[in-house]
């Protein structure tokens, strides 16, 4: 039978399902709902084929040729899905771009042999819709906590998730630090695709009543980009700047972009703001790098940081920010703001 689920009943109980994406693989590599494993019933190649003949040809062509690719993978396809019969408590929801005709044909396919299974109505596109409603509805109270960089707001924030606040580290789901040297020590970034995907389930986990507390960011951190409903919501929210000891934020830096030292690297990551902070800084930067003076290289690319924070913090609405000084102690600091953030 073709039983369907919406995408509401989906993400009121996601737990519930072992989502199965039956996109090529080419589509599933770009975006997929967090959790979902992808049995293909088309290679990238096989779904172009289909889809030219579909426009160039006839639809009823198209189905022939899908049909006789499917044909020959039934068994691959009924093999793929048993383990996922194991999984305690979970039953199987399938999904392709739409919810149509690949999906129904698996789900038919699966039921037939004995793995039953569940549809996600209007599929990963229903999905990608919810994400663009729930980021576009402005209900998400959000905190904003802005510093120059070293101010360890990465740790501060952790610290105030260990106290009991909600918590959504961007830098985290971007494997990205967020500047010309955040790649440093990262995995490889998401796509933004996916990377969306990601931060929707984050804060549907969370409690809709309470607030969120998220680190100031640039619209892009490194190559993907946070949603434009949601960026909006964080630059009319109120921000939090902490004012930390110039000293204290050289260490920190040295920590995050030197251990364990790449010159190469770090030389790569100067020429990428080599216009910014201008020739003689540039060459006074690699000349440091190759003599071992680390800590001349990171006080001249945090003296360009500065500017850049200060300058995005001028254009902040007054009314929205809120100074915090001496925030040399991370667990203080995570105190402090939790406090003030209740007393505002």
């Amino acid at each position: 039978m073709d039983y369907a689920i919406g995408i509401e009943d989906f993400l009121r109980d996601r737990d519930a399902w072992q989502i199965i994406d039956v996109r090529s693989p080419g589509e599933f590599i770009s975006g997929h709902i967090p959790g979902a494993v992808n049995i293909s019933l088309f290679t990238d190649e096989e779904r172009a084929r289909v889809g030219t003949i579909y426009t160039q040809v006839s639809p009823e062509d198209a189905f022939r040729e899908g049909l006789q690719i499917a044909g020959m993978k039934m068994t691959q396809l009924i093999d793929s899905v048993k383990p996922f019969k194991q999984i305690a408590g979970k039953e199987i929801l399938i999904h392709c771009w739409r919810g149509g005709k690949r999906s129904k044909a698996v789900q038919w396919l699966f039921n037939f042999s004995g793995s039953q299974c569940t549809r996600l109505e209007g599929g990963y596109k229903q999905f990608r819709g919810a994400l663009q409603s729930f980021f576009n509805s402005e209900t998400i109270d959000i905190r904003i906590l802005g510093g120059c960089t070293g101010s360890g707001k990465t740790e501060i924030l952790a610290e105030m998730a260990r106290l009991g606040e909600q918590v959504i580290d961007l830098e985290a789901y971007a494997h990205h630090k967020g500047s010309a040297f955040g790649s440093i020590g990262e995995d490889p970034q998401p796509t933004t695709e996916q990377f969306e995907n990601n931060l929707f389930i984050a804060f549907l986990s969370l409690d809709p009543h309470r607030p969120v507390w998220l680190e100031n960011e640039s619209k892009s951190i490194g190559k993907v980009n946070i949603p434009d409903g949601l960026w909006e919501s964080m630059r009319k929210s109120m921000l939090y700047t902490i004012d930390v000891d110039k000293e204290i934020r050289l260490d920190r830096a040295l920590r995050y972009y030197s251990e364990p030292i790449d010159i190469e690297v770090l030389k790569n990551a100067f020429e990428r703001i080599y216009k910014r902070i201008g020739g003689l800084d540039y060459q006074s930067a690699i000349k440091a790098l190759e003599e071992g003076d680390l800590r001349l290289a990171a006080a001249i690319a945090l003296k360009y940081y500065d500017k850049a924070y200060n300058f995005q913090l001028s254009a902040w609405p007054a009314d929205k920010v809120v100074h915090l000084q001496e925030c040399n102690d991370v667990k203080r600091t995570a105190k402090r703001l939790i406090q003030k953030s209740v007393i505002l």
